[in-house]
């Protein structure tokens, strides 16, 4: 059986395309019901909120991204909307990854009963929710095209997986990252990279993935090896590069450093780019030449790579790590084939986040 999967319904592309965005929510907007935009809380006192055509009834939500989202976060922003607003028109997430994992987590949890984590896992979501936009003010997570939004929740760090979570509109305007850190821009660069890397070497690999990944992967080596300085064009280049890796593990699956960097992030609260990084880089087992030409962006780049961030841990916490990375079944799967179980065990993951 092939799968069926949902795609994004439009995108918008281009240089200051973000001034199109009150004409592209209008039609979406019902009598009584505000837009809701969930802004990075980055931009708070800053001309971006400012100058998204919000009007008067519309609300404004400063995310805070400092830590990875949690299914409680969700649960507070979905409940006071409820309360205090009834029903809303749409969300508009702005910012980066995690800002768009939070507005598509309560844009679902706006029509779906319950709390965020009983949602947490694949395909468990059954009701659509409300109009949701994303627009990505950093590049290299692909969360503006996934179907997931990814979560820590009480007892794990899973995504919200089902075909209603993808937007329903996102806007891709290269102005928006041109001014992000070095460091930030590369650590979800190759977030990016890693997608690609492992959906273009896994066992759920196909036409349609290795079409879009073999490009993405090439728009991030142009950009993090071949350009010598930072501009309009990689700009560019990054931002699609984000949207094809994303459509690239749609139809296939991430794999090794993913599921290793999920007991980094549950435990650890690392964030997402970073510790795909942490553990890339010591996956040379897995990914030689990949893990190889990586290292040469690291140090073209003059990226440090956190190191010791594992030291000290008891023997508990290992094992919270290890049982967060082993429940990433389509993960392993896709890394290692159908006897993944006989390959990756309980001691070889604790010998490699020693090495963290």
């Amino acid at each position: 059986m092939f799968r069926n999967f949902k795609q994004l319904d439009y995108l918008v592309f281009g240089r200051g395309s973000l001034k199109q965005l009150s004409d592209i929510i209008r039609p979406h907007r019902k009598p009584g019901r505000p837009m809701v935009f969930i802004i990075d809380h980055f931009f708070e006192g800053k001309t971006l909120p400012g100058s998204l055509g919000q009007e008067n009834d519309d609300v404004l939500i400063f995310a805070d991204v400092t830590d990875e989202p949690k299914t409680s976060y969700i649960d507070t922003i979905a409940d006071t909307l409820k309360s205090e607003c009834g029903s809303v028109s749409g969300i508009i997430g702005i910012g980066g990854g995690s800002t768009m994992d939070i507005a598509k987590a309560v844009s679902l949890m706006m029509g779906n009963p319950g709390k965020a984590h009983e949602y947490q896992g694949w395909d468990l979501v059954k009701n659509p929710g409300v109009y949701k936009v994303g627009i990505p003010t950093i590049s290299g997570t692909g969360a503006e095209v996934s179907r997931t939004c990814v979560l820590t929740g009480p007892t794990r760090k899973l995504g919200m997986n089902s075909d209603f979570t993808p937007f329903n509109q996102i806007v891709l305007d290269p102005e928006l990252i041109h001014n992000v850190p070095a460091n930030q821009r590369f650590y979800t660069g190759m977030d990016c990279y890693i997608h690609c890397i492992e959906s273009l070497q896994g066992t759920f690999i196909n036409t349609f993935s290795r079409a879009v990944g073999e490009k993405s992967l090439e728009l991030c080596q142009e950009v993090f090896l071949h350009k010598k300085q930072w501009d309009a064009e990689s700009d560019d280049k990054l931002i699609m590069a984000s949207y094809l890796g994303g459509m690239s593990i749609a139809y296939s699956q991430v794999g090794v450093a993913h599921a290793v960097s999920y007991g980094l992030g549950f435990l650890l609260g690392t964030k997402h780019g970073i510790g795909n990084c942490i553990v890339f880089d010591k996956l040379q087992d897995y990914y030689p030449e990949a893990v190889k030409e990586f290292k040469q962006m690291v140090k073209q780049n003059n990226i440090e790579i956190p190191q010791g961030i594992c030291k000290g841990l008891s023997e508990d916490e290992y094992n919270t790590m290890i049982d967060v990375s082993l429940g990433m079944v389509p993960l392993w799967e896709n890394a290692l084939g159908k006897d993944w179980k006989t390959k990756i065990t309980r001691e070889k993951l604790r010998t490699l986040y020693e090495q963290f």
